[in-house]
């Protein structure tokens, strides 16, 4: 194992590929050589890039043409507002595992222990699992809705709303930045290829189909995505834990992490071992972890465009389900392929870490070539599906909210269409550009994903209470996001000034400053907005954001009058999600990790139950994010199939609403619209 960069090791277990031979010096795992010829990486990002624009564009016009789906403004933005549970959550898991979820929890793993996979996978899944209560109350509140910020614009203005786009846009160029320098330096590292030119290539296909189909597209490359990434995620767990020679038992990888922390031991954790939850950095790491995704969920317009997208009655079930399933990404994942590194002492440098190149290195070890190869597919079904949902929503706050807005405010459901594809493109181009810049700067994957949450993070209470508190004003809301800001930034700054007499990229990345950034970022906003709020309160009703307009037709826009989707079932979700998806945050961030504490360094028991307990999420997660979205589908998909061997299309006339099962029909929409304006 090679901790810094330039020393010069031999392996712990001596596995000969690792042992310098006739005066050869290995100080790197890959030693600046590709696994694969270039031909590979143009193959994989090209090649599936083209594969799913080509699918995913021919499924999208077979539903338009034999499963009665119109081809609308609100279809392409909203999916027609009619996506049941399994899909949802399906969709959730797939914009949620970014490259940083595959690439840095092992990371975190091979630094921290199995800690890190830990608060990896509970540090990000309360979000999705709170989430849930805001998706409830945009369909209880604002169902007519495009955007998070459509409902911010009705219930505090202009100035509000300005404010929140620059944070919304802010978080979609954070999280894209993200995805393109993870997936652009694996691509590199894996094929070759130059890394700046697969930072431009990688979202070409993403803007083809995203732009053909809009958000139903994207949601059906989701599925393929995360169920391509669930079949690789069970591949690479039996490998470490079942059958390699090399590891291939619990007891085994235990034996080796025990050894390997003897010659190597954890700076700060109990008895510098790996298999302890008593580990500070993984602490600090986990609370950074924490308080920045709130930001990426919270103030991302994708994870909004969802909730929007789904049935009322599969909202709150799609997030809490999403939320259990994407738990087993980082924590199945990383405590097989990130022990592993450990557990092989493989010869990785602590820049090959930083850029998220732990995966691969363990991948190639067990697997060869082959392994590599699942793992460059696996990074590019990620980058692509969670780049798709950036772009789709991007491209619905650009014409919803500034074009629509600002610019047009007559626009028609076409105009809408042609400025959402024009977006898409240029957002998509840009997504590379930046990727370069950020290059350039010298920041990687593991310091914009730390740093993250000091940027957006006083956005999210702001946010989260123009749903959920009625006395909010705009005037807190505001100066809570604002000055929460730069309060964050300041700290993170001093506190590096402080802590390492500098201030660079490298002090502003170390784990206090990033953790004083964060901290002071959210918690500060809540006090502000809170107190300016109490001080000077703007009650509401909602009955502003009831009146957000359509520009064509949608039945599936308004809760039924009974039923499922009813308002009344609503207000029975919302209590029950409130209660259950507050329990489960509490056991995922607080009674797990203490039960786990009083164990200190893991017996080869108790990291054996650890190890079987995350195999056995992994199993249960992949069966259902991959065959319940097919389950539910199935009349629609037997719809479809028999229209198409009977030949009977379905006609493209807009559908009209059944006034007698919902509480407001598209005339009232019109009529509230023309009032407004």
């Amino acid at each position: 194992m090679v901790k810094s960069d330039g020393d010069v090791n031999t392996n712990i277990f001596n596995l000969e590929e690792y042992i310098p031979k006739d005066g050869e010096v290995i100080d790197s795992f890959f030693g600046g050589e590709a696994i694969f010829g270039v031909g590979v990486g143009y193959a994989v990002v090209l090649g599936f890039g083209l594969f799913f624009s080509i699918f995913t564009t021919i499924v999208v016009f077979v539903d338009y043409k034999f499963g009665g789906t119109v081809a609308t403004s609100e279809q392409f933005n909203t999916a027609g507002r009619s996506i049941k549970t399994g899909l949802t959550a399906s969709v959730i898991v797939s914009q949620w595992t970014w490259a940083a979820t595959l690439l840095q929890s092992s990371n975190v793993a091979y630094t921290y222990g199995v800690s890190g996979p830990f608060w990896y996978a509970a540090g990000a899944t309360v979000q999705v699992l709170l989430f849930g209560i805001l998706a409830i109350e945009v369909k209880r509140k604002a169902p007519t809705c495009h955007t998070v910020l459509e409902i911010i614009r009705a219930r505090w203005g202009d100035v509000a709303h300005m404010v929140f786009l620059i944070f919304c846009l802010l978080t979609n160029i954070i999280v894209t930045a993200m995805l393109l320098l993870g997936g652009a330096a694996v691509v590199n590292a894996l094929t070759g290829m130059n890394i700046n030119l697969a930072a431009i290539l990688i979202p070409i296909g993403v803007i083809l189909y995203t732009a053909a189909g809009g958000l139903k597209a994207t949601f059906l490359a989701s599925y393929i995505h995360t169920t391509i990434i669930f079949v690789a995620l069970l591949i690479f767990i039996f490998q470490i834990y079942v059958s390699h020679e090399d590891l291939g038992s619990p007891s085994k990888v235990f034996e080796n992490l025990k050894k390997v922390e003897a010659v190597h031991p954890v700076s700060k954790n109990q008895e510098g071992s790996y298999l302890t939850m008593l580990s500070e950095g993984g602490l600090i790491f986990g609370i950074i972890n924490i308080v920045g995704n709130f930001g990426t969920v919270f103030v991302d317009q994708s994870y909004w465009q969802s909730a929007i997208a789904a049935k009322p009655s599969a909202t709150y079930k799609g997030y809490l389900l999403g939320g259990a399933v994407w738990f087993a990404v980082p924590f199945s994942l990383a405590t097989s392929l990130g022990l592993g590194a450990v557990a092989l002492d493989l010869p990785l440098t602590a820049g090959e870490a930083g850029d998220g190149l732990v995966p691969p290195a363990t991948a190639t070890h067990l697997m060869g070539k082959g392994g590599a190869l699942l793992i460059l597919v696996m990074l590019f079904m990620a980058v692509t599906s969670t780049g798709s949902a950036e772009l789709i929503a991007v491209s619905s706050l650009f014409s919803y909210d500034v074009f629509r807005t600002y610019m047009k405010p007559n626009a028609t459901g076409k105009d809408i269409i042609n400025v959402s594809r024009i977006v898409c493109v240029v957002w998509g181009l840009f997504m590379g550009v930046l990727a370069i810049i950020l290059q350039k700067i010298g920041l990687n994957l593991g310091w914009v994903y730390l740093g993250m949450g000091v940027i957006i993070g006083s956005a999210v209470i702001p946010i989260a209470f123009s749903l959920t508190w009625s006395k909010c004003s705009r005037y807190g809301a505001i100066a809570g996001a604002v000055v929460g800001q730069w309060l964050g930034v300041a700290a993170w700054i001093i506190r590096a000034k402080v802590e390492y007499d500098e201030v660079t990229v490298d002090s502003l990345g170390g784990n206090y400053p990033m953790l004083v950034g964060n901290l002071t970022s959210i918690l500060s906003s809540g006090v502000i907005c809170i107190v300016i709020s109490l001080i000077s309160p703007e009650v509401t009703d909602w009955s502003e954001t009831k009146k957000i307009t359509m520009l064509e037709d949608d039945p599936n826009a308004h809760l039924a009058k009974e039923g499922e989707d009813s308002l009344e079932a609503m207000d029975a979700a919302l209590k029950w999600t409130v209660r259950y998806g507050g329990l489960a945050t509490a056991v995922l961030v607080i009674f797990w990790p203490l039960l786990a504490l009083p164990a200190g360094v893991f017996s080869k028991g108790y990291f054996t139950f650890w190890v079987i307990l995350s195999i056995i999420w992994g199993i249960i997660a992949s069966v259902a994010i991959i065959f319940l979205p097919l389950w539910e589908a199935r009349e629609t998909l037997g719809k479809v199939l028999t229209n198409i061997v009977s030949g009977k299309t379905t006609p493209a006339d807009l559908p009209v609403v059944d006034d007698t099962a919902h509480g407001a029909n598209f005339k009232e929409g019109v009529e509230m619209k023309e009032g407004m304006e």
